[in-house]
């Protein structure tokens, strides 16, 4: 299918997406609740894979309470997809009303002192809406030209690829693919300008990455290695966006310091960390993290040696 032929076959979606980003709070989320009904109750998408991942990571919950995170799940799971959508219409006053965030004055002493920053995110929360944090930062540091970044996979759906990039730059921040990124980052600091990165890290290696293989969530899991090798290699300062939701469309984000100087760190140190961090979050409230991939499809087996200690 050509570019053309789906650009004239999604007018329709896209014409719809802004209608709904038109739409005040109350009655978007009045839309979120139908939707919740019809993915769960209805259609029941991805239910078996859900419950699957829950009784699998929670074994000493009760079927009751599994049932419970389960519902919570799937209603803010549409509750973010039209979050999601409203991007384009959240002026910036209101989405620092919405989003808040805790310790970015860390960020800013980096990039004074010329170091770039990698934010670790995760898939919690609300995580399209972590880029708002380039509107918490200082003036000084947002007068660094592209200071922040985030990377990402280009889709395969090229209308798609683009409303989602449209989305995610709405804030002034930067989508970097994630083959570029270690090109851009390397780039940037040669010319002396510092940047902050972005980067999704929960799961997941893309192919030719073993991951770093560690128990997270009651499995022998392969986390994600890149983000830690390019911090290593530019000696980055590295924060965790611990994300927690308050209400419904309010979000609270502590900037955690996971390194001062990433090239000083054991290999593998940051990593156990961020997952850390991100796998008490999740205990600690688990509705709120993307339930709905087979995570733990592909086959990993811990290293030799390895101990829940390490």
């Amino acid at each position: 299918m050509t570019q053309r032929t789906q650009n004239i076959l999604l007018a329709p979606v896209g014409w719809l997406l802004k209608l709904y980003a038109l739409m005040p709070w109350w009655l978007l989320y009045a839309h979120a609740t139908a939707v919740y009904y019809l993915a769960y109750h209805v259609l029941r998408y991805r239910r078996k894979v859900v419950k699957q991942n829950l009784v699998e990571c929670f074994p000493d919950k009760s079927s009751a309470e599994l049932k419970k995170i389960e519902k919570e799940f799937y209603r803010h799971f549409a509750d973010y997809f039209f979050e999601t959508i409203k991007i384009p219409r959240i002026r910036e006053d209101e989405i620092k009303r919405r989003v808040k965030f805790k310790g970015v004055d860390v960020i800013d002493r980096a990039i004074a002192r010329g170091q770039s920053v990698m934010l670790y995110a995760s898939h919690y929360g609300n995580w399209e809406w972590i880029t708002s944090v380039i509107l918490w930062l200082s003036s000084e540091t947002r007068s660094h030209g592209g200071v922040l970044g985030q990377a990402y996979h280009p889709l395969e759906n090229a209308w798609f690829d683009r409303y989602f990039i449209g989305l995610r730059q709405h804030w002034g921040t930067r989508c970097i693919p994630g083959k570029q990124v270690f090109r851009v980052m390397l780039q940037s600091q040669r010319q002396g300008t510092p940047m902050v990165l972005g980067f999704i890290s929960d799961q997941h290696p893309l192919a030719g990455d073993e991951g770093h293989v560690i128990k997270f969530l009651n499995h022998p899991t392969a986390m994600i290695t890149g983000t830690e090798l390019i911090a290593s290699k530019l000696d980055m300062t590295v924060l965790c966006c611990d994300m927690r939701k308050v209400s419904r469309g309010h979000y609270e984000v502590e900037l955690v310091l996971l390194s001062d100087h990433a090239s000083q760190e054991k290999k593998g140190d940051i990593t156990n960390r961020y997952a850390r961090l991100l796998e008490n979050r999740i205990i600690a409230e688990p509705a709120y993290w993307l339930w709905t991939h087979k995570r733990w499809k592909r086959k990993v087996e811990y290293p030799e040696g390895y101990t829940t200690d390490n």
